[in-house]
Parts: structure tokens; sequence; C-alpha cells
């Protein structure tokens, strides 16, 4: 009898990246439960999917914001799934708004869900993952972790401490077998960035050394990669999946 697939957990994955996680993690030979919070037609959908590719999946709704919330969805999941191997810190908003005039309940929001989110999961996730014989944990975080984006304040302020959270976690869980990384996408083409420009693909591959922008598929290849054997002997790293976008520097020179 064939061991059991391991249960990954994608916290945000009705659509975007965090289907695309969903989906890589499925054809990967994991079993995976879709997180919604708004969006349960979303999370539906990209069930169905995973159980076209073979897969198990479960959709689990929960505002990861809210201490209360995230609880009842790790109850939940032990009364009814089982125990998780992995949990994918994706959900994630932002607000567009200069420092001055960025609103306080914007801004609670956004550190609330981005931040306080994968702390509160996190939290959940480890206490279990130590009891039965650890786990994996990955962070999804941006370019914001550390360059500033102009009229994205909340958004960089909560990146930058995911960054710090991830580093954190794996000094102090990896004695309890559980390995903490992030990965940090590039800009990267979804429903969401075409509908604020619909020239993002072709604006941000003009400026990205590799020539192309990102696509779900990209980020989902190093969480699997981070998941899986190859990267057992990883931890409190962040990984940049952005095609050299972040790396480059100010250069006042034409290119050549």
């Amino acid at each position: 009898m064939s061991n059991p697939a391991p249960i990954a957990l994608v916290t945000g994955a009705s659509k975007g990246v965090g289907r695309g996680i969903a989906f890589g993690l499925a054809d990967a030979g994991w079993d995976v439960i879709v997180n919604y919070f708004s969006d349960q037609a979303g999370a539906e959908e990209t069930a169905e999917a995973i159980r076209k590719r073979g897969r198990q999946a479960w959709v689990v709704g929960a505002n990861v914001a809210d201490a209360d919330s995230v609880a009842a969805m790790f109850a939940q999941i032990d009364a009814t799934i089982g125990s998780i191997r992995l949990l994918v810190n994706n959900s994630g908003r932002q607000t567009w708004a200069p420092l001055l005039e960025l609103k306080l309940e914007d801004w609670l929001k956004t550190i609330h869900t981005n931040l306080t989110g994968s702390f509160l999961c996190t939290q959940q996730a480890a206490r279990r993952m130590k009891d039965t014989g650890g786990g994996t944990i990955i962070n999804i975080g941006s370019g914001a972790n550390r360059t500033p984006f102009p009229n994205l304040v909340d958004y960089c302020a909560s990146k930058g401490g995911l960054d710090q959270l991830t580093r954190v976690s794996a000094v102090e869980l990896g004695k309890y077998g559980i390995r903490v990384n992030c990965v940090a996408p590039g800009a990267i083409e979804i429903e969401r960035t075409r509908q604020e420009s619909p020239e993002y693909g072709e604006t941000w591959a003009a400026i990205t050394p590799i020539g192309r922008v990102g696509q779900p598929e990209d980020v989902a290849a190093a969480v699997v990669f981070l998941a899986g054997p190859g990267g057992e002997f990883v931890t409190g790293q962040t990984i940049w999946v952005d095609g050299g976008l972040w790396t480059q520097g100010v250069w006042p020179y034409e290119r050549k």
C-alpha cells in the first residue's frame, strides 16, 4: 500500500500566484488545502482543477488577519483532513496611496493580512508540525522585501517585516525539524496586474534582465523546490524569483 501524499495548506489560493502555487504542488504530488477569504467560487475552481490532476483538494475559508478565524481553520483541518507538512503564507493585499495620504485603516488591514496573518498561520502550523515530525513553511514575499515601492507604503512595510519573520522563525523552529523560507517574486503577470496595466507584461519585461515577465508557474517551481528533498538543508533564506529584476541597481549610463 502506497504512502499517503503529504498535505499542503496554501492561503489565498483562489486565484493568481496562490492558485499557481497550488497547481505546482499538486503536480509535484501534494494534496492541497485551498484557503480563501472572500472568493469561494475561485477557491472551488482551484480545488476542482487540482482534483483533475489526480490529487486531493479541500476548500477551507478563513480570514488570516483574524486570530479566531485562523484558529478555527486549523481546528477544522485537524478534525476533517489531517496533519499538514507544508504551509504557504500567500494571502496578501496592498493600498495604492502616497505616505501622506494613506489611511490608518488601510495600513492596518494590510499589516494584519500580510504580516500578522503570516505570523498567526505560522504559529498554528508550527505548533502542530513540532509534534508530527516537522514540516516546511514558505512565506511569499515581494521585491518590496528590500526595495521601496513609492505609493505602496503599507505593502513595503509588511513585506519587509515578513522577511525578518522568516529569519527568526527559521532560527527558533529549526530544532523541531521545521524549515522556514521566503520566496520573493518579481513582476508576475496575473489577472490583477493585467487589470492594473494592460501593458504590464511588456513594461516589466523591458527592465527585467532575463528579458521576460514572470508567471505563477515560476513562483510555484521555487516553492516546490524548497518544500521538496532538494531544499532539505535550506532555511531562513529569501529566494528571489524575479529574473534579476531586484538584483540590478540604478545605473545612470545607457545599457548596451
